[in-house]
Parts: structure tokens; sequence; C-alpha cells
């Protein structure tokens, strides 16, 4: 590997003008390291180092283009300007000199910077060396101890990239680990996030538990439990094969605005504990966000479900009514649990079919229908037997809306 940089971060390419930035500036952190790797950004992430007044630069860089501003930090001068597709993070140099700051970061591969201006590559700390040999090192364990974080960031940066922590930073990260105990616990999420979303970030989750980085935060769980992450990624796979559609899903987000895949719910739920009003609380206390929290505990509520045994045609209806989006989930974890593919393959060909009345219900009549046809008043009775009637259409009992209506009536009969 030579000094190459991506040229995303020279300063061509950046989202404003260089005359706008003082002498001397530095790009730090990330955007050096990944420029260093070749690795590809898919979205412009740059971080300044400025001697002076940091966020009146970046004050003045939003005004200019008309760009987002954010105050990130007062006191230590750390600013934000957000452009349309990019970001850049302004912050005052710590210490006297540049080396100085580099000397006070995490890691060495975090510690590189690039001037723009002579486009120059500053490596003090010999990170570039340790990028070509793909290890983690720390610059020193107080720098670790300063900012908690950076214990769980290495495990996540180096599931990230495909490097391996070495041993004195290894033991270091593992005598400091009580340490997390003082962290937010938003900012203890977004680490665990981004190691739930690829399977290259499993075995870090298993070894981040395993090093006590993860276990204060989620305290029912066990290590039978966490040794079950390695078997979801691999279950998520076998499914995957076997059910292209289903596989398609697994990837996806649960919601446009929440980056949380359907397999990474999955490992979630194993992580958290078995049971769902326990797991409800230990991810509100890592403030996951509502969808987030409803969708690992019908995970594993779907799950007790599956496990307890062969369903009736009634019950298979109201475990996907229970179940919904969340299937695909709640398959990986039931193979995940040794559990045989064949025992799931009927509910998944439901799944997969979209004209399947028990996994995906229509409605033949509305509640007004009930109430007009019935003459009832509007109450409780009228959403039973609404759900009564699509149960009665899976089955194969009713199929057009004056048969249903029918049913209702019948059913009214015998429950008086």
């Amino acid at each position: 590997m030579s000094n190459f940089i991506d040229p995303l971060i020279s300063p061509e390419n950046y989202p404003f003008n260089l005359e706008l930035l003082p002498k001397p500036a530095y790009i730090v952190g990330g955007a050096v390291r990944d420029g260093l790797l070749s690795r590809k950004r898919e979205y412009l992430d740059l971080d300044f180092v400025l001697p002076g007044d940091a966020v009146g630069v970046a004050r003045n860089i939003a005004k200019h283009y008309q760009a987002g501003f954010v105050l990130l930090d007062a006191e230590r001068q750390i600013a934000r300007v957000v452009f349309p597709n990019a970001t850049a993070d302004f912050a005052r140099q710590e210490g006297d000199t540049l080396e100085v700051d580099l000397h006070r970061r995490d890691f060495t591969v975090n510690a590189i910077a690039y001037d723009p201006y002579t486009q120059k590559i500053i490596d003090p700390l010999k990170g570039a060396e340790d990028i070509k040999a793909g290890i983690l090192r720390m610059i020193s364990p107080a720098n670790l101890q300063d900012d908690p974080l950076r214990l769980l960031r290495g495990y996540r940066q180096a599931s990230q990239l495909g490097f391996t922590i070495e041993a004195k930073t290894q033991d270091a990260i593992c005598s400091l680990a009580s340490h997390v105990t003082s962290l937010a616990a938003e900012r203890v999420r977004v680490e665990i996030s981004y190691m739930l979303t690829k399977p290259e970030g499993t075995p870090w989750l298993k070894k981040a538990w395993e090093d006590n980085l993860l276990s204060p935060f989620f305290k029912s769980t066990t290590s039978e439990r966490v040794a079950k992450l390695l078997d979801v990624d691999r279950a998520a796979s076998l499914l995957a094969q076997n059910w292209m559609e289903l596989g398609k899903k697994f990837p996806k987000y649960i919601r446009d605005t929440i980056k949380t895949t359907w397999l990474g719910i999955a490992k979630l739920a194993m992580l958290a504990s078995p049971d769902p009003e326990v797991a409800e609380i230990e991810l509100q206390n890592l403030t996951y966000s509502r969808a987030e929290i409803k969708a690992v505990t019908t995970a594993l509520k779907s799950l007790k479900t599956l496990n307890s045994g062969e369903m009736s045609l009634r019950e298979q209806f109201f475990f996907f009514q229970t179940a919904g989006d969340v299937f695909p989930t709640t398959a990986i974890l039931f193979i995940a649990d040794n559990n045989r593919v064949e025992a799931i393959t009927p509910l998944i060909a439901r799944y997969l079919d979209p004209d399947d009345l028990v996994s995906h219900s229509t409605q033949l009549v509305s509640g007004k229908d009930i109430i007009l046809y019935l003459n009832i008043p509007s109450s409780p009775l009228v959403g039973e037997l609404l759900t009564e009637i699509k149960v009665a259409q899976a089955e194969g009992k009713v199929s057009t809306p004056h048969e249903a209506i029918e049913f209702a009536r019948q059913l009214i009969k015998d429950w008086n």
C-alpha cells in the first residue's frame, strides 16, 4: 500500500471551496484511513482539524452555501456543516500542535492527517503501517479510558475493516471494560447497530459480550444465546438459499428512517432476554425506537408460538396476525434454534403467497356492513365478528359478502 489517497478527499471534491479554509487545516480520521485503504464511501464524511476558530469557520461555510449548521460541542469547538451529499465536521486542534492532537486519538489507523494544501500525509504514529497489516493498535490505554466508547468502537471498526485487534490493545480493552457503564446508552446503541448490520460484525458482537462490553446492557442473556448469533447468520443464509424472495427481506431496513435490518432484529432478539417483557425494558434502556422494540418482542412471541408445536389452520391465522412483517425474522430465529427447515416450510409457502388467506387475510365486509345488516350497535363485538369472518374465509367456510353476513348472524345466535 502506498500513500495513495482516494480522490474523494482531494480538495476538488469538497462540497465547499478550499479558499474558505484557513491555513493550516487538516483532514483526519476515517476519511484518511479509508482513502489509504481505497475503501469506497457511499457518503462523503470529512473531519477537519483547525488550530483556530473551528466553529466560526464552519458557520461561515454554512452561511456561504446556505447549508445546515450544527454546533456539536461549544466547549471543545466542534461544529458540523451538512450539505446535500456530504457532511463536514470542524474541530479545534487539541494541544499546541497537530502531532499532539493525533496522539490523543484512539487507534493509530485513525491518527493520520492529510494536508489538503500540500496533499501530504502526516503519520507520526505509523498508522499507515498498521493499515497495511490490518491491525487496530491503541495509542495508549489512557486514551481509551478517556472515552470508553472507544472500547466498543474498536470491535466495530475491526468488523467493518476486516482488521484484527493487536494483543496489548485487546488486553487493555478487557481491563477497562467496566468503564462502559459510564456511557450514554444511545452511544452504545449506535456501535451495536453497526455490528448488527453485516455478518462480519457477528463474531465481534460475540467477542464484545465475552469481554464484558455488552453484558452490562444485556443482563438476561447467556453465553449459549450469544453463541447462537453465529447460528442466526447461518440460518438466514440457509433460508435465503431455499427461498430467494424471503432472503431479499433480510437485509432490508425495518423502516426507511431506521437503519436496522430484519436480520439485525434477529440478532438483537438473540442478545436480549427471551422474555419479551424483559427484552422490552432492556431495549428501552438502550434507547431503541418503538419500531425496533416492537419488532424484537413480536419475533420473540412468535418464536414461542412456533416452538409450541404444530398449529391448526385457525392457530396459523392468529400466528400470522401477530407475526406480520416480522415473520422473516421469526423464521431465522426458528432455524437458529436447531429446528428443521421442513418444520417451517408450509408457513413460509403461505407467507410468500400473496393470495394465501391464512397469512394475508382480506376483508369481505366492513364494520359498517356488520352494524347495518345485523342491526347491532358499534362495540367490540363488531371487531370480534370481523376477525371470525376472516378466519372462516381462510378455512373456506365463506367466500362472499352475503355468506360473511350470514355467518356473523349465526355466530351472534350461537354466542347468545
